[in-house]
């Protein structure tokens, strides 16, 4: 076990070291370079954080992240409203906005269903997605999720739960290998799976 100089360094340290992919050796590196920044800057830092957890909101309409209960995606005039991108987390609607691809509106789910960790329908948006396609606006669903057996899993029952919706279903065209999360993938891939997608139905068996 490490020992601190100071008990304060040591609370940072452990702070840090809880963020995902950083070690304490990491943890102490970033605190080191913090103490080194000017005083300000570093609560400038802190406060953005604080002011974040504080008063972040989800978008009432497709769960996003947003300084405002409709998000300016949801909001935009210009956007599509008769397609609806079915994603698994914000940073999937961020990585599919970066193509410059895809013009529609957005869904996140919060997850996709895995019972290995406990996560079921009943713990995802899919609910609000269902009710969300009784709009008469909306005339397609596009299916974004992981090319994983939970994301297959998650497009399977979201595909039942719309069957005798009057929406078309379709899915990301398989330019993306099995198992991959939209996070690994590049963009002009990824734009060209959203250009190209396919009936989920057709999709099913192969």
């Amino acid at each position: 076990m490490e020992k601190y100089p100071s008990r304060l360094l040591e609370n940072a340290v452990n702070e840090f070291s809880k963020l995902p992919g950083i070690g304490r050796k990491s943890a102490l590196r970033l605190v080191l370079y913090l103490l080194r920044r000017e005083k300000d800057e570093v609560l400038a830092f802190g406060q953005s954080l604080i002011q974040l957890r504080n008063d972040i909101k989800h978008c009432k309409m497709c769960h996003n992240i947003s300084d405002t209960e409709i998000c300016q995606i949801c909001s935009n005039p210009a956007r599509n409203n008769s397609v609806i991108c079915v994603v698994e987390n914000i940073r999937d609607v961020m990585l599919i906005e970066n193509t410059h691809q895809y013009n529609g509106l957005y869904h996140v789910l919060g997850g996709i269903i895995s019972p290995m960790d406990g996560i079921g329908p009943s713990d995802l948006e899919i609910n609000s997605l269902v009710e969300r396609t009784g709009n008469n606006e909306v005339v397609e669903i596009i299916l974004a999720l992981p090319t994983t057996m939970e994301g297959d899993t998650t497009n399977f029952y979201i595909f039942r739960k719309l069957k005798e919706k009057p929406v078309r279903v379709t899915t990301l065209a398989r330019g993306l290998a099995v198992g991959d999360d939209l996070e690994y993938t590049d963009e002009i891939t990824l734009g060209r799976s959203l250009v190209n997608r396919v009936l989920y139905e057709s999709s099913l068996g192969k």
